[in-house]
């Protein structure tokens, strides 16, 4: 059992709650003109389950290859790192992460075939952006630009891309209604960062806590959770949302205490406690398009 808790902690599952609210609601806000395809949803679901843990795994190799994870290090201390702590092997890891690729780029030819040529592009721009992120030649979390890729990965492109494979058309109410969900992603990865300030910077890379300094990266993580409720509100007003979305905003008490306590403090699970938020924001955002789409 052991080799499976080490397997499983290593991929770290509990995260893929940000690909299935993304990929949920580029279907769900599909459906209310094109209808709701289980297994083009179910298929979607598999193929972004596998690149996020694909993805995980692959980071967590190179930041242990690269000397960017180390024993002292931030995360090593609120959740078990079996590859840092030399339960998994490096080669076993990589090469586990290239066969789940490896199933998601097969669902995604299958998706390719039958919905069109677009989902390619898409595709192949989601898969260079989650393999790059600490891989080389980019190494571009390296460089200051982790938040904008996974602003990218998980805004327009995941959510993007699974409204294309449901209506076969892009437009931008979508792209429109994915940056709030991008946003908060980007939380996780900045709050992350500011965390890991100072084993960073031994360790000479760039990220935005770095570039700013953690204060002001502070500033900017308030101005983040900000600009996602607001950026809600207005569209639910406005549109491209119904004023359903505006459910939203039963998870701003969440966001408020979050943001006291990180000024007080940013603790070990920085990331986790984020997530939180990133979690219920978006499961509300999608219960809201639903709702919008029964009930007009």
């Amino acid at each position: 059992m052991g080799i499976y808790r080490n397997w499983f902690l290593a991929s770290r599952p509990w995260s893929l709650t940000m690909t299935i609210v993304s990929i949920a609601t580029g279907f769900a806000f599909a459906a209310k003109s094109a209808g709701f395809t289980w297994w083009l949803f179910t298929l979607t679901l598999i193929a972004g389950i596998m690149v996020h843990l694909a993805s995980n795994l692959l980071n967590d190799y190179f930041d242990v290859k690269n000397g960017v994870d180390f024993d002292s290090v931030a995360t090593s201390k609120y959740r078990p790192h079996p590859l840092l702590e030399g339960k998994l092997q490096l080669k076993s890891v990589f090469t586990v992460s290239m066969l789940m690729y490896l199933i998601a780029s097969s669902i995604g030819v299958y998706l390719v075939y039958t919905r069109g040529i677009m989902l390619l592009w898409i595709g192949l721009a989601g898969v260079f952006l989650a393999m790059t992120y600490t891989a080389p030649p980019l190494k571009y979390k390296y460089r200051g630009l982790g938040e904008l890729g996974v602003l990218i990965i998980w805004g327009p492109l995941m959510i993007g891309g699974s409204y294309f494979i449901q209506s076969l058309t892009i437009n931008w109410p979508i792209i429109i209604v994915s940056i709030p969900i991008g946003l908060l992603v980007v939380l996780v990865l900045l709050v992350n960062n500011i965390r890991d300030y100072e084993s960073d910077k031994s360790r000479e890379i760039t990220t935005l806590a770095i570039l700013f300094s953690p204060d002001k990266a502070l500033h900017v993580y308030t101005t983040l959770v900000v600009l996602a409720f607001l950026w809600v509100i207005a569209i639910s007003i406005f549109g491209p949302l119904s004023l359903w979305s505006l459910l939203v905003l039963l998870s701003l008490p969440i966001a408020i205490q979050l943001i006291k306590k990180m000024y007080k403090h940013v603790p070990d699970d920085a990331d986790a406690e984020t997530a939180k938020l990133d979690t219920m924001f978006g499961v509300l955002l999608l219960i809201s398009i639903i709702l919008s789409n029964y009930f007009g």
